[in-house]
C-alpha cells in the first residue's frame, strides 16, 4: 500500500502540502484534484520520492521513501508532469536505457520492452528523436518507462495531457486493465478522466484534503450528480 502521515512540505512561509495523510490500497484508482497551486504535484513528487517533504513519512509497500529509498523507489513507477527525457535520444535507446536502469536484463527485458511499444503504439515513432515527436507522443514514450519494470505502484502525473480523444481512451483503457493487481494514483485535472477510471477521489486546496470519496459518492453531493458542480462547491468556485 501507500501510506502518507502527515506531510507537509513548505518554501519560507508558503505550506504547499499541509499535514495532508491518507492510504491507498492495492486495487485502488485515486484520482487526486485540486485547483491550480493546490499542491497536488508536489504530493505526487513526495510520494514518488523525487521531492524530500518538510515532515511526515511516505511509505510505499512497507519501504519509507526516505530512509529506504531504493526498496521503496524500485516499486514505484512515475510519470512526472511534463514527462521530461533526453530530447537527443530516441525512443527505442531511451526505453532501451530506462530497462538498463530499472535491472531488467535477457528474456524479461526484451520481453518487457516489446510489451511496452505494442501498449503505448510506438512502433511508427521509435527511431526519430524525441525532440521531433508530437506531444501526444512523447506523453506516450513517458507512459511507457513508467509502466516498463511492471512496478506494483504507479504515480501518474496529467497522464493523458497533450493526447487526443483516442489516445486518451487507450491509455485509460490500459491504466484500467493494470488496476486490477496495482495502486495506481492519478493527477489530473480534467473530471471526466477521473470518472472513467478512477474508484477513489481526494480533493485538495492551499495543501489540504477537502474530500476523499469516490467519484459516486461525490456526485451525490449535488442534485445534478455533475462532478464538476461538487468540485466548485468544495474548492469554493475554483475550476480543476
Amino acid at each position: 500500500m501507500i501510506e502518507c502521515q502527515g506531510l507537509t512540505k513548505q518554501y519560507g512561509r508558503l505550506k504547499a502540502v499541509d499535514d495532508l495523510s491518507f492510504r491507498v490500497e492495492p486495487g485502488e484508482v485515486l484520482g487526486f484534484l485540486g485547483p491550480n497551486g493546490a499542491g497536488k504535484t508536489t504530493t505526487m513528487r513526495i510520494v514518488a520520492g523525487f521531492l524530500s517533504a518538510t515532515s511526515g513519512t511516505v511509505k510505499v509497500s512497507g519501504f519509507d521513501v526516505e530512509t529506504q529509498a531504493t526498496q521503496a523507489k524500485s516499486r514505484i513507477g512515475y510519470l512526472p508532469e511534463g514527462a521530461p527525457s533526453y530530447p537527443e535520444m530516441t525512443p527505442r535507446s531511451f526505453l532501451d536505457f530506462i530497462a538498463a536502469a530499472r535491472s531488467l536484463s535477457g528474456e524479461r527485458r526484451r520481453k518487457r520492452l516489446d510489451e511496452v511499444i505494442g501498449l503505448l503504439h510506438l512502433e511508427r515513432v521509435l527511431d526519430q528523436t524525441i525532440e521531433t515527436l508530437s506531444k501526444g507522443y512523447r506523453r506516450r514514450v513517458g507512459v511507457a518507462q513508467a509502466i516498463l519494470h511492471d512496478p506494483e505502484v504507479l504515480i501518474l502525473d496529467e497522464p493523458t495531457d497533450g493526447l487526443d480523444p483516442n489516445q486518451k481512451h487507450e491509455v485509460r483503457e490500459l491504466i484500467g486493465r493494470m488496476a486490477k493487481n496495482k495502486i495506481i494514483v492519478i493527477s489530473t485535472h480534467l473530471l471526466e478522466e477521473v470518472e472513467a477510471v478512477c474508484n477513489r477521489a481526494i480533493i485538495i486546496a492551499h495543501g489540504k484534503i477537502l474530500a476523499d470519496d469516490t467519484p459516486k459518492g461525490l456526485a451525490s453531493r449535488v442534485p445534478s450528480g455533475r462532478l464538476d458542480e461538487v468540485f466548485r462547491s468544495i474548492t469554493g468556485g475554483a475550476a480543476a
